[in-house]
């Protein structure tokens, strides 16, 4: 897929991550929150998925710079001085997290990515605008 193609479905899936947490936040009352909180942690897992492929990619047209997992992506996008190092280091508890996502039947687990989706999504919004500059 064409970098231009993976930067539009990165796109298109954070824009849904950020709806289903903002729908599953509208819902922390609700019968269905809990529905929509997995709901919103399978769609971080998939947007996780596109975002580091899409930095893979970036990284190898823009920069010349081969990386092979998501950890060392995120490693060379700061070195080529693309974000600063807080940003590094809470892209790579995302990973972390997105790693944890197997073990969302254990309600703490779920419940404390679901927190940190907020920040994530955030950072992740950073990411899109520098492969768009």
């Amino acid at each position: 897929m064409a970098l231009e193609n993976l930067i539009k479905s990165f796109e298109k899936a954070l824009g849904r991550l950020n709806e289903a947490h903002l729908r599953a936040k509208d819902g922390l009352k609700d019968d269905d929150y809990y529905f929509f909180r997995d709901s919103a942690i399978q769609r971080f897992e998939f947007t996780v998925e596109i975002f580091w492929k899409t930095i893979k990619r970036f990284l190898k047209e823009k920069e010349g710079i081969d990386c092979r997992t998501p950890k060392s992506c995120i490693r060379e996008f700061f070195s080529a001085g693309y974000m600063d190092e807080d940003s590094a280091v809470l892209l790579l508890k995302m990973i972390d997290d997105r790693n944890l996502t197997s073990h969302t039947y254990r309600e703490e687990v779920a419940e404390g990515i679901f927190m940190r989706l907020q920040e994530y999504i955030k950072q992740l919004q950073a990411v899109l605008l520098k492969f768009k500059e």
